[in-house]
């Protein structure tokens, strides 16, 4: 059966944000159509970065799948590793702050950056 890898930026137990990867089941519909479950979504959002973007240390307020349009972007974790996201990836944005507490730039959160020479493109899908 083909699957979707879904690429997640969560927060761990600690309160850093790291990525893992699941698996999202896509069932045949169609000889050529394979479909995933309906997701819910909570509106979308287009930005546009120019070259030399980059963004302080943040949590995402609300959990997101990002998808990037044009250029690249690379996110920072705390530990110090960065993955980077071309035209055509996505990654789903949830480090959120964990509840009960206050967000602390040392501990939770991401920063990410524009890369090489293209504006980054990307589209926020809020879930």
């Amino acid at each position: 059966m083909p699957a979707f890898t879904k690429v997640v930026l969560f927060t761990d137990t600690d309160g850093r944000a790291r990525f893992r990867e699941e698996t999202v089941a896509l069932d045949p519909v169609k000889p050529q159509v394979a479909l995933s479950a309906l997701m819910p979504s909570g509106g979308m959002q287009l930005r546009h970065s120019p070259v030399g973007f980059v963004s302080g240390m943040h949590c995402t307020t609300d959990p997101q799948w990002v998808f990037i349009l044009g250029g690249q972007m690379e996110i920072f974790l705390q530990d110090g590793s960065s993955r980077i996201f071309k035209a055509g990836e996505h990654f789903y944005s949830a480090d959120v702050v964990p509840e009960g507490q206050s967000f602390d730039a040392s501990v939770h959160g991401h920063w990410s950056r524009q890369v090489g020479p293209d504006e980054l493109v990307t589209l926020f899908v809020r879930s």
